[in-house]
């Protein structure tokens, strides 16, 4: 395989389900992990993929990555439920946002929606 082909097939979509390695995360955050968290995995991806598909109204808060932290989302519904997973940089989350048709804000700037205060878990 060529190194054309190579990179395509790294950084395109491969089908309806965009970044599914940690190679492919680890390649578009530049290589690096941060020596206090665990890195993003694919498993993270999937469950935010399964919040998307189990909820209405979901929409995406981007968190940078911290000294002790990796990059983040926070997922937020409708109702204000909401999960936080690991997402390996700003260029995943804005793919996989694409990918799952939700928008993305960055929470720095806009701050969290307030239904996500107000969520109560049962």
């Amino acid at each position: 395989m060529g190194l054309g082909a190579r990179l395509r097939r790294l950084f395109s979509p491969s089908g309806p389900r965009g970044v599914r390695s940690t190679g492919q995360i680890r390649a578009q955050r530049g290589g690096y992990q941060s020596m206090l968290d665990r890195e993003a995995t694919p498993t993270d991806l999937d469950e935010l993929r399964e919040f998307v598909a189990s909820r209405t109204g979901v929409e995406f808060y981007l968190e940078p990555e911290t000294t002790a932290t990796d990059t983040t989302v926070a997922a937020v519904a409708a109702d204000g439920e909401w999960i936080r997973r690991r997402v390996g940089s700003a260029r995943i989350a804005s793919r996989l946002a694409t990918e799952l048709g939700v928008p993305l804000y960055d929470a720095g700037v806009l701050g969290y929606p307030a239904a996500m205060r107000r969520y109560r878990r049962s």
